[in-house]
């Protein structure tokens, strides 16, 4: 089988693993750069051309679409799929997660346990707001916002007036939320693929002070139990959005987990560190299972 990894760098831990495991299952797989392709759209015969020449055909496609790359990334996906290519997390999906407040919108609406999340555009109403997710100390985050870059946390009325309002003022879409004490600066990321929870890691924030538990933020990760209410939640959130490969985030509130984001590119390295388990191995297999093809 020929497998196409959508990247932009053949050196990314994610990427490098994926090429691994698709080579110890006997399967041929390239990395490609995302904005190195470009697309020749027509209803007879559409294609895709990289380098200079038309890109090959390849049984499967496991897109790994960075933020800042959204747009072209979903639009070379949907190509993709136009040309009957498997797409482990198609087009709609990928641009559903990348939309928190959309992909918060959809959850909620199934019923998925979630902090309470506000979102306004009028600066008037920033008092209402406020109120509205139970006051500080609350949490103000970009929409456009990836591994805790644009997270602030405020501790009181006045900080939060003033943090909303420079954030409106610049025009940055906004979410605020609810703070959750008693996560203690603690997540966790369950990864999801097919339909499975294939592994799970706690994430612990650095210090005190700092609330974020993001790795790239200088927190640890470490290897956890969930509990039979998170797993069903987690394969819940990544089947509301769509997507067949997904890092769910969740916190341990007294009122049980809630969900804070749906990942459509979730990094790798982490959790296999963290907890030992083949991930990339699990994708490559997901994917054989999806278009019929047996280890060779």
């Amino acid at each position: 089988m020929k497998i196409a990894i959508l990247s932009r760098r053949h050196d990314l831990y994610s990427t490098k693993r994926l090429v691994e495991a698709a080579k110890k299952r006997g399967h041929h797989a390239d990395v490609i750069d995302t904005l190195r392709c470009y697309m020749n759209i027509t209803s007879s015969r559409p294609t895709i051309h990289y380098k200079g020449e038309e890109l090959g055909v390849y049984d499967a496609v496991i897109p790994r679409i960075g933020a800042s790359v959204t747009f072209y990334g979903a639009a070379v996906v949907r190509q993709l799929e136009t040309m009957n290519v498997f797409c482990v997390n198609d087009s709609v999906s990928i641009t559903r997660a990348r939309d928190k407040l959309r992909s918060l919108q959809l959850l909620s609406k199934k019923g998925i346990g979630l902090p309470v999340t506000g979102f306004a555009h009028s600066l008037d109403e920033i008092k209402d707001l406020i109120k509205m997710v139970g006051g500080p100390p609350l949490v103000v985050k970009f929409l456009e916002g990836t591994q805790g870059i644009g997270v602030v946390l405020v501790e009181t009325s006045k900080a939060a007036r003033s943090v909303i309002e420079a954030f409106l003022g610049l025009k940055v879409n906004i979410l605020v939320q609810e703070y959750i004490k008693e996560a203690a600066g603690g997540d966790i990321r369950c990864f999801v693929v097919g339909g499975n929870v294939v592994a799970a890691m706690k994430r612990q924030s650095k210090s005190p002070e700092e609330f974020r538990s993001n790795l790239h933020r200088g927190g640890s990760a470490s290897s956890v139990e969930i509990t039979d209410e998170e797993r069903t939640m987690a394969i819940r959130a990544a089947h509301i959005i769509g997507l067949n490969v997904a890092g769910i985030d969740m916190l341990r509130s007294n009122r049980g987990p809630l969900i804070i984001e749906v990942n459509a590119s979730p990094g790798i390295e982490g959790i296999e560190k963290a907890t030992g388990k083949d991930v990339a191995g699990s994708i490559i297999e997901f994917i054989e299972q999806s278009t019929n093809v047996r280890k060779s």
